[in-house]
């Protein structure tokens, strides 16, 4: 009896001395990824600012989920509070006390396509693998409306992983270095024509790869404690509904079944705002699949 429990505490130590090992190589790994200087090179950027590209702009800031992550007002927000995950702060967008200091166009594009902050650091969480897919006319409008921001004072504290994100991030399970997934030599597509095509919808299909994957088939929860990704390509439900049903479910948050939609879970709230001609374009693309 005294062998077996001599055996076990030595089986447990060993399991808590390598667990530790795994941590330290985490964290150091993830702090080293984080420090990592990319050597980019961005062609010069002509930004266009007339009224429609600011209203785009404004629209853009709010289907591309930018106001979902960094508040209504873009003054940043907490996003992530978790002992355990960390403590994750999207920044204050605005030139007001807090917020970006003499961010220049080449930096805020430098930000959305590349991930990366003014030093050529991976920004956390900033989801850059889908936004380096934008034409040259819509980050145009980001960046155009981003810059004219009304300014909001709010000063935030400073993101921080912890113990589970760093294990997690280490195992590529959670999306904490975005930039790494972003081709950087990739050269920016001028634009897509805005029509009910298989082409604009896959275009806007970018947008649903974070969570539903490339084949939109979905898988695999895309975080602790989330459900698993629901199937959208012709294969799963979207597959059955109309056009008209497809529209109001991406409206509404309601799906033909009678199912009510979670917004932390489907952003429908964000969808509601997509024109007739994008919903209808991505429907295509959906059914095409």
């Amino acid at each position: 009896m005294k062998k077996i429990l001599k055996w076990f505490v030595y089986g447990f130590l060993m399991i808590l001395l390598s667990g530790f090992i795994f941590y330290l190589y985490a964290y150091f790994s993830t702090q080293s990824r984080l420090a990592h200087v990319y050597n980019i090179d961005t062609p010069p950027f002509v930004l266009q600012t007339d009224s429609a590209i600011l209203a785009e702009g404004s629209r853009l800031m709010t289907v591309k989920g930018c106001r979902d992550c960094h508040g209504e007002d873009l003054g940043g927000k907490l996003w992530l509070n978790d002992p355990m995950l960390g403590l994750i702060v999207t920044p204050n967008l605005t030139n007001g006390k807090g917020g970006l200091e003499n961010y220049s166009t080449h930096d805020w594009l430098v930000a959305l396509k590349h991930g990366l902050s003014k030093k050529r650091t991976p920004l956390l969480i900033m989801p850059s693998n889908e936004f380096s897919m934008l034409t040259e006319k819509d980050l145009n409008a980001l960046i155009a409306y981003g810059k004219q921001l009304e300014p909001v004072d709010r000063e935030l504290p400073k993101s921080s992983i912890g113990f589970l994100g760093y294990l997690l991030t280490s195992l590529d399970a959670i999306p904490m270095i975005p930039a790494e997934k972003v081709d950087h030599s990739r050269q920016l597509t001028k634009f897509v024509e805005q029509e009910v095509t298989v082409e604009f919808g896959q275009y806007l299909s970018v947008a649903c790869e974070g969570c539903h994957r490339k084949t939109m088939k979905g898988g695999s929860p895309v975080a602790p404690g989330f459900p698993p990704v629901a199937d959208i390509s012709a294969s799963g439900n979207v597959g059955t509904w109309t056009e008209a049903e497809f529209i109001r479910t991406l409206r509404t948050g309601k799906t033909p079944e009678g199912k009510m939609l979670k917004q932390e879970e489907m952003p429908w709230t964000i969808t509601q705002h997509y024109t007739d001609v994008e919903l209808k374009a991505l429907y295509l693309y959906l059914k095409s699949l």
